[in-house]
């Protein structure tokens, strides 16, 4: 795996993160090149550019550009961990670059605003909507991804919320958008946003970057058809927890339960707390962003309940679930379980067996399998 990222502005190490063994992707791609080779010479002419960026997947924008003191905004508690590890793993003072959430707003006004392309163009149109007081008639806003990750959504989005847009010609199959910033367009930001959730009186809040963040999907409503039911769980972990409806439902069922909700998106802890706020017996929850459970001790949950995620950024693959799996072992107690539900085809059976002695079905139809594993 090729770690050293060569660009106009010099050489980076760069490593994806949580590091897996065996990891064959590396952790930037011809985007982020494009882009950090293009900006390169702009930056040069003005006089201590100030440089925002949005969405930098594992730092290799942030650490390259660190010499500009960047402000970096991300929903990834992940990419936040990543860049951090990134800058210490090139020597670079941590302070150089200042790091914000999703739900954050910078100070001040930039020269440049550098985007990686999000695969939701849901956050794209509101996180442009949140920093149009950040851009000046003379910010160079500039967008970049892989031409197969940027879809015509895009352009339209950033036309609407920001101004003309101009693309550039496809470099190693990357390309780049190009705006100028109309200022005398203001779009409104209508997130959180509200669902009702059908059968109850809730109303479930979600940001931008939330997972079906408009209606419940399938999946997690063949999940709450199927939640147990039980005294003996007291402490509950919501895993991957996206608005929160599963631990809200969880513990309207299970009054004696302590939830905590954890997930990697900011903007899903955010919205998973204005959901549970609603709970008629007004429970206390906690509420943390995190990677999987590390930040939980062991042997410290009765239940986990997930609804486990299959992408990272753009990169599609199981290594997530495996990872919270292996977490759930550590973090429940014995006696504790853990509840699954996932696509069929991709066999969560199997790779439960390797951290669990006891994998059961508890239903499935002709999509979805719900699965409790114990030790």
């Amino acid at each position: 795996m090729k770690i050293e990222m060569q660009v106009a502005l010099g050489s980076f190490k760069l490593q994806r993160f949580p590091i897996e063994a065996g990891e064959k992707l590396q952790a930037w791609d011809a985007a982020d090149e494009y882009l950090l080779n293009d900006v390169s010479d702009k930056l040069a002419e003005i006089e201590s550019p100030r440089v925002l960026i949005l969405n930098d997947s594992f730092g290799a924008l942030a650490v390259a550009l660190h010499a500009f003191n960047p402000v970096v905004l991300s929903d990834s508690y992940l990419s936040q961990t990543s860049t951090r590890e990134n800058l210490k793993l090139n020597q670079i003072q941590p302070e150089q670059v200042k790091l914000l959430t999703s739900l954050e707003l910078p100070e001040g006004t930039f020269d440049f605003i550098l985007i990686k392309a999000p695969k939701t163009i849901a956050y794209l149109e509101d996180s442009l909507s949140r920093l149009q007081s950040v851009m000046t008639e003379n910010t160079q806003l500039i967008t970049a991804g892989m031409v197969k990750n940027m879809p015509a959504s895009i352009w339209k989005t950033i036309d609407k919320v920001v101004g003309e847009t101009v693309p550039s010609k496809a470099v190693k199959k990357a390309r780049l958008i190009y705006a100028k910033p109309d200022l005398t367009k203001r779009v409104s930001n209508d997130y959180p946003s509200y669902f009702a959730l059908e059968n109850t009186a809730y109303q479930i809040a979600n940001h931008a970057n939330v997972f079906s963040r408009q209606s419940l999907d399938i999946g997690t409503r063949f999940f709450l058809s199927k939640l147990p039911q039980n005294e003996k769980y007291q402490q509950v972990v919501d895993l991957g927890c996206g608005n929160g409806v599963v631990g809200l439902i969880f513990a309207e069922k299970n009054p004696q339960a302590s939830l905590n909700f954890v997930d990697e998106s900011f903007m899903a802890v955010a919205s998973a707390e204005l959901s549970f706020k609603q709970l008629k017996s007004k429970k206390a929850a906690t509420f943390q962003t995190g990677d999987a459970l590390t930040n939980f001790t062991e042997n410290s949950m009765d239940l986990i309940l997930c609804n486990p995620p299959f992408h990272q950024q753009t990169t599609i693959g199981s290594h997530i679930a495996l990872r919270m799996f292996k977490q759930a072992r550590q973090v429940l107690r014995t006696g504790g379980e853990l509840w699954v539900i996932g696509n069929r085809h991709l066999g969560y059976q199997v790779s439960l067996k390797k951290y669990f002695s006891k994998v059961e079905l508890v239903a499935s139809d002709a999509k979805f399998i719900i699965l409790k594993a114990s030790f």
